[in-house]
């Protein structure tokens, strides 16, 4: 499942994180511990991927933020997809 903020809102929300657990990089939020790649990370900075539910839950957790705070939107596993079979033989 993914999360889907408001434009601008996730990578506010990542400099939150950043800000409470007192780490000055993405690069350094990946060596405390997050299995999440660096090209990831900054995929999701940029807004270019939504976040998943695991590593949102993660950073509410490690940063002690509440999710209450945030405006926020959980989308299906399949968001995104086209439907198969739209070319079919007549």
């Amino acid at each position: 499942m993914r999360i889907k903020f408001k434009k601008g809102f996730q990578k506010k929300f990542l400099q939150e994180v950043l800000l409470k657990i007192n780490c000055p990089s993405l690069r350094e939020l990946r060596k405390r511990g997050f299995e999440v790649s660096y090209s990831s990370l900054k995929n999701y900075f940029t807004e270019r991927r939504n976040l998943s539910l695991e590593l949102f839950e993660q950073l509410l957790e490690v940063s002690g933020l509440n999710k209450k705070d945030f405006d926020y939107e959980v989308l299906d596993d399949n968001f995104g997809q086209i439907k198969g079979g739209k070319k079919s033989r007549r």
